[in-house]
């Protein structure tokens, strides 16, 4: 677009045409919990606990937020597994105000706008109650249209029993902040003394078949981004299958989502936590098994995300999405899939097992 600037010369008028000045684009993406351009969103997305309930709140940009109550306590800490409720928030000033969403209203499961959006696949999902309230500061307070007692639950950040995890003796570390020399591509931040993608996948230079292993990594906060969009990355065991790192934060916890065995394995539980919180997995793998050209044996993993078991000895029957060309049962490099996110890493080593 350009603008006509007329200016006068005496009696005449002489028409220019100069360009408009280039509009700043909003910043969509973050990848530091510190960062003071952070939107006031962030401050209230994450994770609050009450009496035998648990509430994790979503971000979904522009002030807008979905609540999703558990029965029980959150993920990994006492949700009953099953129940849920809905709550639509909307930023009001320094508070989010929360209201009933109805079970007769037509959503969708990771919908674009706000007012359509689901965080389950079944809507209304089993167990769904009709809440108000707010969030103000670190406390969170709801209250049900059928109970007039209100609950108050306060905001936490969890951290993994296995964060900071120390290499075992005999371990192979891969990255400790001193260097990326165990690895082709990424960048080595040296002030963070992290690992980042950039968007770019990146694989070690050497190739593993059974394995121990430990990660920790960081999703970037994209509130509107949705699905496969929302810091979306993998962890390929032997560079052939691939264990998905993704926001699924607050979400059903589904194969392709965060800790799914990618199209192959749900998690038994989603324990993704919020993006910009550092997160571990520590897998157990055993490679595939093949006798001349024929697979005899798939591949094996055992899986803990932030300390809880999600896949405990799975067999994985077959290559997933992005995989080498390879064999299966050949032994591989481990990729830290980039997929246009920029990802962060930190305190990665292996332990090799015959």
């Amino acid at each position: 677009m350009r603008r006509m600037l007329l200016v006068v010369i005496g009696l005449g008028v002489l028409a220019c045409s100069l360009p408009l000045a280039a509009q700043p684009k909003s910043k969509e993406v973050w990848t530091d919990a510190n960062d003071p351009t952070l939107p006031i969103d962030f401050s209230f997305q994450g994770e609050y606990v009450g009496d035998k309930v648990g509430v994790q709140v979503i971000a979904l940009g522009e002030g807008q937020f979905q609540a999703v109550l558990l029965n029980g306590g959150l993920p990994g800490a006492g949700w009953d597994g099953k129940t849920k409720s809905l709550i639509h928030g909307k930023l009001q000033g320094k508070r989010v105000e929360l209201s009933p969403i109805d079970a007769k209203e037509k959503r969708n499961y990771l919908a674009g706008p706000a007012d359509k959006f689901s965080a389950t696949s079944q809507f209304p999902p089993p167990g769904h109650l009709s809440y108000s309230g707010s969030i103000e500061g670190d406390t969170l307070t709801i209250q049900s249209n059928a109970d007039a007692k209100p609950i108050t639950l306060k905001k936490t950040v969890r951290v993994s029993p296995t964060m900071g995890a120390k290499p075992p003796e005999g371990a192979l570390v891969l990255f400790d902040g001193s260097n990326k020399d165990a690895w082709v591509g990424g960048r080595l931040d040296e002030r963070t003394k992290l690992l980042n993608t950039d968007g770019r996948d990146i694989r070690t230079k050497q190739k593993f078949n059974n394995y121990t292993m430990h990660v920790e990594f960081l999703l970037p906060f994209r509130p509107k981004a949705r699905g496969q969009a929302r810091g979306n990355s993998g962890f390929y065991q032997v560079d052939m299958y691939e264990v998905q790192i993704l926001d699924s934060f607050g979400l059903d916890g589904k194969n392709n989502e965060c800790g799914g065995v990618y199209t192959k394995l749900n998690p038994s539980v989603n324990m993704c936590l919020p993006p910009l919180v550092w997160q571990t997995y520590d897998v157990e793998f055993t490679n595939a098994v093949a006798e001349g050209s024929k697979k005899v044996k798939n591949a094996r993993i055992t899986l803990k995300h932030n300390g809880v078991v999600i896949h405990d000895d799975k067999e994985i029957d077959g290559k997933t999405g992005g995989a080498r060309p390879d064999p299966e049962g050949t032994p591989g490099p481990i990729q830290l899939q980039g997929h246009g996110n920029p990802l962060q890493f930190r305190n990665i080593w292996i332990v090799e097992r015959k």
